[in-house]
């Protein structure tokens, strides 16, 4: 039994600190090896079919984590955006992640998420990439773009949010900041909505 463990591990440290079971399977770990380590404590299921080695170092983003490889092609935008760019001080209920219009939109229950869909033209605009745990990085629409978003998206009860994300932003970055929240603006269509918000904000 100890050789079958110490197997499974050998197997265990070649996949990265989180995966999915198909990485696993492609590892020669089967579902039955997988639930095997996790009754060890080896690995913890952060989602369906997404797993992390419980030696991977702590993160505070263990949802964003798990939502972006259960959806690698999805980008984190909203609220999760503001937050990871430290521009808003709540911490979101649900993981915010982007898909093209168009393309699946994936369903994810746990971590609870919300999915909303971009126009696929401009989808791949402005995107970053975070470093959520070391060495782990996921898609992020850049600060400039977040803040351009919460206000041309954001709903009326989403509207003080969005001008303490922008003020913030604009402390932070001065007058550079307005040229990229101009330059985001324009590529978004959102300058109707940005225009007297930063005009507002520099009053």
């Amino acid at each position: 039994m100890a050789g079958s463990e110490e197997r499974l591990s050998q197997r265990l440290s070649h996949l990265p600190p989180t995966f999915t079971a198909r990485a696993a399977s492609a590892a020669a770990l089967s579902p039955r090896d997988l639930a095997t380590l996790r009754e060890a404590g080896e690995i913890d299921e952060l989602s369906r079919g997404v797993y992390r080695r419980a030696d991977a170092e702590p993160t505070a983003h263990l949802d964003l984590l798990a939502v972006c490889t259960r959806a690698p092609h999805a980008v984190v935008c909203g609220e999760s955006a503001l937050s990871l760019h430290e521009l808003i001080d709540d911490i979101p209920h649900e993981a915010h992640i982007a898909v093209p219009r168009g393309s699946h939109r994936p369903s994810i229950s746990y971590p609870p998420t919300r999915v909303s869909q971009y126009a696929a033209g401009t989808f791949d605009f402005a995107v970053e990439r975070f470093e959520a745990a070391p060495g782990e990085t996921i898609p992020v629409y850049s600060p400039a773009r977040a803040v351009v978003d919460a206000m041309r998206l954001g709903q009326a009860e989403g509207r003080s949010l969005a001008l303490s994300a922008l003020n913030r932003y604009l402390r932070r970055t001065g007058q550079q900041g307005v040229a990229d929240l101009q330059r985001a603006a324009r590529e978004l269509g959102g300058m109707p909505a940005i225009r007297p918000a930063i005009e507002a904000v520099l009053a």
